[in-house]
């Protein structure tokens, strides 16, 4: 800057200077003044008197000035100087060390001064190309339109135009047909410079205001006599500019336009895909037919942790994503002016996440049944091999030939003695019988209960067990019908052997106890802890205990066997070791002794065994709940933490958004304590194991936590993303977002993202806003528009800046569309693409609506129409 200033004020000296300022500013005046019908022929005499000054005024800003004084004495000229001057200064512009009485006396520094503000101030200050101005501007606009051609290479207003290369390419870009750029060479400056000067002149009706030599000879060209003769290139191709700049505005919102149709077509599909998937699943979820085997019970489990380990896990992801994309396109639908989007029935946000929460209670129904057959059919499993191992015991106890013995009619053959025996042999049998009532008592209960739960060969259990019955009921009758028979021979029968009695009497109950002691240590057990197991292994040593004691009472039973054999030795009774009274030999006793202590400690090592698995368990148990206990907590903290950052961010809203990237990180880094604790979960389920006392974080509740862990963190970012989009669309400050910031957090009472009305009342008071009921009752519908109760910062930030939004309107786009098709009320199709990039003239026709009204041409297009819909806007 203070170099340019230097060289100027070195230039004030310059006779080439002077020369080209003079001849560029009096063709300048004259091609305004031969509007009036007049022209100048030297600057710093005729604009002497005021007169002309004041015409040309009027010609180029189209107003009236006050009348000129007509007299010639000096301080008549003076007076249509100051005229002139303060005409100028009404427009705005500041008349630095320039006096009416320079202008009089014919100063040609100030005369050129002058004319040069006069220049600035009409022929280029309005002249604005992407956002600049004036000097600005039209270098910027030289330089895009001379871009594509070679050796042309505009960087200022003087160096850059010496060639004549650049003056002719502006010509060649708007009328190809006048010049002939190709034949034009480098070396040749002044054939150039002349070719541009003639064809402007006689083509485009600028005057020639620079000569050829005088540019190419001079080391610098005037910068102001170049920008002058420039900037009416600018205003002769002002309508074709108008045109252009119709055109970028007209794409520029149909590419808008195409971005939000392209984003609504990807959510519509990302919708239907998640609700069909939603819809092929659920029917899956709500089939509780249940399987007969515990290994095909087993299988569906695994399909289901398999649904929610890998198919699932994507669906979460897709709907979180469904969200995100939701808000972004509203976003940036509200900051284009656009209307909201609504997708179509059924695919709503709120749709997709009722059928979601469908989804997840029927899933979690689907788990708790699964759990609770696999847990039937295992009790199933133990019932039914608990029925069978009782129900043939029973069995094998009536199959002993117990109803030949009830029918046979021995007695009636039989002394005394031998009836007696018999009687004392059926009430054995009695005793027996009684003893087994209970066992068969248990066999129904056992056969009722898998009824009750199902049982798939329910048939044949209760087949089995009414056999059972049946035969119960017959031994039942036949016994009492024996005991009546032989107490009818009582009477007659009075001889007994009390020996044979006796051993009758120790050796029944003694047997009943052997068979109890088999079918315990033959019994099944279900046990689902380490302490269960403990109680059986204790039972067991308590069993153990008593063997003595059964040891000595074996030894007196077989001490009674053998005193009756001594008896009927010594008394020359029958020989046989047959007892009268019981069909139970000694023998028999020891066999069932011998089984018992064989049994012992194969049920101490089976027993043992099952310590071992269920301490295995128990293992699985802690291991699994020492990484629940850090991941549950963990996963809360974290929750909490987004909870905290979405409220209170803090710093610039890329700091924001690096701070939440490494958030997400670190949660994605997490994922793999997730998936090892999966691993320890399918363990236990495994070992069906289903409890576990030693932590409250059960699986399905970390899954939880970690999905809305993830859809937390993604909603924050795409909060923090959407800021960005209004803070680059509002032309906000990162100091101005803060401010609001502040605010909003300020008066957000509850710190959860939203201000109460009350609140946000307070909020707008502090920031200098005079509220009555009706202005807050309109700015509330503003800001919450669906009569939430609520005001999120998102909402804050629009109301906070709409006012100072720079956005296209569809007004604007009419007058854009307007220009291209000539201020007719209809376009062409031929017009858009003659205007329009290729791709967006044939949306555009293809969009557009036939118009209606006569005289037009065949195909005309009703522009208005269009970007009324663009808008949402029923009529403009």
């Amino acid at each position: 800057m203070e170099q340019e200033e230097d060289w100027d004020r070195d230039l004030l000296l310059d006779p080439a200077w002077e020369k080209q300022q003079r001849k560029t500013f009096t063709a300048w005046c004259n091609s305004h003044l031969r509007k009036a019908g007049t022209q100048i022929e030297n600057i710093e005499e005729d604009f002497r008197n005021g007169l002309k000054l004041m015409l040309l005024l009027e010609v180029i800003s189209g107003e009236r000035l006050p009348r000129p004084d007509k007299g010639k004495m000096r301080f008549h000229k003076i007076a249509n100087v100051n005229k002139a001057l303060d005409f100028i200064a009404s427009k705005g512009v500041k008349l630095v060390s320039i006096g009416a009485e320079e202008i009089v006396d014919g100063n040609l520094k100030m005369t050129l001064g002058m004319i040069w503000t006069i220049i600035l101030r009409f022929a280029i200050q309005d002249i604005s190309v992407e956002e600049t101005s004036a000097k600005e501007g039209l270098l910027l606009w030289c330089q895009r339109k001379t871009a594509p051609y070679r050796n042309v290479n505009v960087q200022n207003f003087h160096t850059s135009w010496k060639d004549g290369l650049a003056l002719c390419a502006l010509i060649h870009r708007h009328r190809p047909d006048l010049i002939d750029y190709a034949k034009l060479r480098k070396d040749d400056p002044i054939g150039n410079l002349n070719t541009a000067f003639e064809v402007a002149e006689k083509y485009l009706d600028i005057p020639k205001m620079l000569d050829a030599e005088d540019i190419v000879n001079t080391p610098k060209p005037d910068e102001k006599a170049i920008m002058t003769y420039v900037s009416c290139f600018y205003h002769a191709f002002a309508g074709a500019e108008q045109a252009e700049t119709a055109a970028n505005r007209i794409c520029k919102v149909l590419a808008v336009n195409q971005e939000n149709e392209k984003l609504m077509e990807e959510y519509e599909k990302l919708a239907s895909e998640l609700l069909e998937w939603i819809r092929r699943t659920i029917p899956w979820l709500e089939n509780r037919v249940g399987e007969h085997s515990m290994s095909a019970m087993q299988r569906k489990l695994e399909d289901f942790r398999d649904y929610r380990r890998l198919h699932k896990p994507p669906r979460v992801q897709e709907k979180c994503q469904l969200e995100i994309n939701f808000n972004t396109l509203q976003t940036k639908l509200r900051l284009s002016h656009r209307p909201a989007f609504m997708p179509s029935e059924g695919k709503l946000v709120s749709d997709i996440a009722n059928a979601w929460r469908g989804l997840e209670q029927v899933e979690k129904g689907y788990e708790d049944w699964l759990l609770s057959e696999i847990r039937r059919l295992q009790r199933l499993q133990h019932l039914a091999e608990k029925f069978q191992q009782k129900a043939s015991l029973h069995e094998a106890w009536t199959r002993a030939g117990k109803e030949e013995v009830l029918n046979q009619r021995d007695y009636e053959s039989a002394s005394l003695q031998e009836v007696r025996a018999l009687i004392r042999r059926h009430e054995a049998f009695e005793s027996d019988l009684a003893a087994h009532q209970d066992r068969v008592e248990h066999i129904a209960a056992l056969a009722q209960e898998l009824n009750e739960l199902d049982y798939q060969e329910a048939a044949s259990v209760n087949s089995r067990c009414q056999a059972i019955c049946d035969q119960w009921d017959n031994l039942g009758t036949l016994t009492q019908k024996r005991r009546d028979a032989l107490e009818r021979m009582e009477k007659l029968l009075e001889t007994i052997d009390q020996l044979q009695l006796e051993f009758a009497r120790r050796a029944a109950p003694f047997n009943n106890w052997l068979d109890g002691a088999v079918e315990d240590l033959q019994d099944v057990w279900l046990v689902h802890s380490v302490e269960e197991t403990q109680s059986l292994l204790t039972a067991h040593e308590q069993f153990k205990a008593t063997l003595p004691e059964a040891d000595r009472e074996r030894g007196a039973i077989l001490g009674i066997q053998g005193e009756i054999q001594k008896i009927c030795q010594t008394y020359g009774l029958r020989p046989s070791l047959t007892n009268p009274y019981i069909t139970l030999s000694a023998q028999d006793i020891n066999t069932k002794w011998d089984t018992v202590r064989k049994l012992v400690p194969r049920r101490d090592q089976m027993l043992q065994e099952e310590l071992a698995r269920q301490q295995a368990n128990e293992r699985l148990r802690r291991q699994f709940a020492a990484q629940a206990n850090a991941i549950g907590p963990w996963v809360q903290g974290k929750m909490e933490e987004v909870g905290r950052l979405a409220v209170g961010m803090a710093g610039s809203l890329e700091e924001q958004m690096a701070g939440l990237r490494q958030q997400e990180q670190n949660i994605i880094n997490y994922k793999n304590n997730i998936d090892r604790l999966e691993g320890d979960h399918q363990l236990l389920q495994e070992s069906l194991v289903f409890d576990n006392k030693h932590t409250v974080y059960g699986m399905e509740h970390i899954r939880v936590g970690w999905e809305q862990l993830l859809t937390s963190i993604a909603r924050t970012i795409n909060e923090v993303e959407n800021q960005v989009l209004t803070r680059d669309a509002k032309g906000l400050s990162q100091d101005q977002l803060n401010e609001f910031r502040a605010s909003f957090n300020h008066f957000d009472r509850k710190r959860n993202g939203m201000m109460e009305p009350d609140d946000f009342r307070a909020c707008l008071i502090s920031m200098g806003y005079d509220l009555g009921e009706v202005e807050f009752a309109r700015i509330m519908t503003i800001v919450d528009p669906n009569a939430a109760g609520v005001v999120t910062f998102q909402a804050f930030i629009d109301f906070m800046t709409r006012e100072t939004a720079e956005t296209d309107t569809a007004e604007q786009v009419v007058a854009s569309f307007k220009i291209l098709a000539g201020d007719k009320t209809y376009i062409t199709p031929e017009e858009l693409r003659r205007e329009l990039p290729a791709e967006q003239a044939e949306y555009c026709i293809r969009r557009m609506t036939p118009y209606k009204g006569s005289g037009v041409p065949a195909g005309a297009l009703d522009y208005m129409a269009f970007s009324s819909a663009l808008y949402g806007e029923s009529d403009l």
